[in-house]
């Protein structure tokens, strides 16, 4: 079974099948698309995997985190800023979390 076929019948039967999570946690894509469709949140297990991908890191915060990517992703997102400050992915992602962070910002008084 790939990963692929693994996400996909967990998807058909509405439940995670953790027998086979190590399996889909080989291939960013498919761990991305199992966070969000199947756990419908962060998976912590699968990290180190999806950021090996900046698209499906961008993603990842955009969709199942929500915000601020945990730590050692951020800092990848910081690293490859460094690297190509003009790549669209890194720009999205800090123009995202400079929204979010002026929505949280109370109003002044």
């Amino acid at each position: 079974m790939t990963p692929h076929e693994t996400v996909v019948s967990a998807h058909d039967a509405g439940k995670r099948f953790p027998e086979l999570e190590e399996l889909i946690s080989t291939d960013p894509f498919w761990s991305y698309i199992y966070a969000r469709d199947i756990i419908k949140g962060r998976w912590v297990e699968a990290e180190d995997i999806i950021m090996i991908n900046l698209y499906h890191s961008y993603h990842y915060a955009l969709y199942v985190i929500k915000g601020k990517l945990p730590e050692k992703m951020h800092n990848m997102m910081i690293l490859h800023a460094i690297k190509d400050p003009d790549d669209w992915r890194v720009k999205r992602y800090f123009e995202q979390l400079k929204w979010q962070m002026a929505k949280e910002v109370p109003p002044q008084r």
